[in-house]
Order: C-alpha cells, then structure tokens, then sequence
C-alpha cells in the first residue's frame, strides 16, 4: 500500500499505551458516545484497541457490528493464549503484544489497511474523466425523479459488475438514495445508518466524478444526516424533505 502521508490511527478505550513511540496520527478516544459515526467520518486506516482495559471488548466488537465501519482493521493488544483467543472472537484482524506495536505497524499498515486516499484518487482519474454509463446516467433520473428504490437496483447492477475502484462512485450515488428512501418510508434510524455507511465510499472520490458534482452531493448527505441527528427519531416528523436533493450531474 502507497501511503502519501502519515496514517490516522484510532487508539480506542483505555490503554496505558505511548501513543508518541508510533510513526502515525494516533488519535485516543475513551469516550464511546457516537463511536461509529465518528470512525465513519475520520476514516482512519486502524483502529488499535488494548485488551489490558476492563471492557474492551465493546471498542473491538462494536466497528465490525456496523456497515459503516467494518472494513476498518482492528488491531488487539493482548498477550497470552486466552487473551489472543478472545480477541479473535470479538472479530479482530490481527492480535499482538502490546510492546510489539511500534515495530509491527509499519506491516500491519501495509497488509490491512485500505489504501489511502490520495492513491485511490489516482487510480479514479482516467475513469472519472469519461463519460456516465448509460446505465447509471438512467440510475441518475430515477434517483433525481424520486424513484429511489429503483435506482437502487440499476446502480447495483453497475458496482456488482465493476472490479475498478470507479464502482465506489455508483455505490455511494445507491446508498444515499436508499437513506432518501427510508426517509420517505418513515424510517429515521435506517436512513441515518445508510448515511454512515455511504461515507466510506464517497468521501474518497473527487468533487467531480464522470460528470457527476460529488461535492454536492457529499454536502447534501451531511445536512441530512445532521437534520436527522437534530431531531432525533421523536420529532423526525418535522424533517424538511426539501432537503432530498437530486445529484447534480451534467447529463
């Protein structure tokens, strides 16, 4: 994995460890109130969790429990057999000693961690520069018509048949749709969950995308989901629906 800048590391729950002997931007949370929205929005390539800390295994086990976040590694500080088993049980990707982690991150990096943002971004040029399939030009009207359901089946049909990283573009355009359409079935807590999971997927593409003004669009999610984390789901009824905007595309 080309990495062009130093890696955000998450250190997560309680843990005597020296976050200054590691070679990244190591941020600590011990605070677990929005614990998945805030990893999805950081984004970072590993999170560490050290399993000397009483209840542990609610900041290993929580990230893999959602979409949104269990494609990020994470990497348990444990030593011994028991402890090593149980941290593969929580859903680990891999389990070292705590005094090993200096040492190893370079490695664990380089064979877990997606890569980063900028080299996804190279390898998106070529293909941004063309033109929109028809097929997602067709997912587009749907989407901007209000038909989100079906659009959710045309844009699926194009990332389930792309292997390029281009088929991030169609799978993040899907899944805010799906949360407009919760949204219009009355479902807060379903639309708020796609929200999460769409950033993994747009937050790393250009702000212009075969045509499309993804910068809008990751603007236009944002002011959902904060509309919808105001509220809440007791006064989601008040929800402004003018809020769903179309993607902007130049079709």
């Amino acid at each position: 994995m080309l990495m062009t800048e130093r890696p955000v590391v998450v250190l997560a729950g309680p843990s005597p460890l020296d976050a200054q002997t590691l070679d990244a931007k190591v941020t600590h949370w011990t605070d677990a109130a929005g614990y998945v929205a805030r990893l999805a929005d950081l984004r970072p390539a590993l999170i560490v969790v050290d399993a000397r800390a009483e209840g542990w295994e609610t900041w290993a086990v929580t990230p893999r429990a959602s979409t949104a976040t269990r494609r990020i590694p994470v990497v348990v500080l444990a030593e011994g057999e028991v402890a090593r088993r149980a941290a593969f049980q929580a859903g680990a990707s891999a389990v070292i000693a705590p005094g090993e982690l200096a040492a190893a991150l370079p490695g664990l990096l380089h064979d877990l961690a997606r890569p980063a943002d900028a080299t996804l971004r190279a390898e998106l040029a070529g293909d941004c520069a063309k033109p929109l399939p028809p097929e997602a030009a067709e997912a587009i009207r749907r989407f901007n018509a209000g038909d989100y359901y079906r659009q959710h089946d045309l844009f699926e049909a194009l990332w389930m048949d792309e292997e390029r990283p281009i088929r991030d573009l169609y799978r993040a355009i899907l899944q805010v749709g799906i949360a407009y359409y919760h949204i219009n079935g009355s479902n807060p807590r379903g639309a708020l969950k796609m929200l999460l999971k769409c950033q993994q997927w747009l937050m790393p593409l250009p702000d212009v995308c075969q045509g499309v003004d993804v910068a809008q669009l990751r603007a236009d999610a944002a002011a959902v989901r904060a509309e919808l984390e105001r509220l809440g789901e007791a006064d989601f009824g008040q929800f402004d629906r003018s809020l769903l905007k179309p993607v902007r595309w130049k079709g």
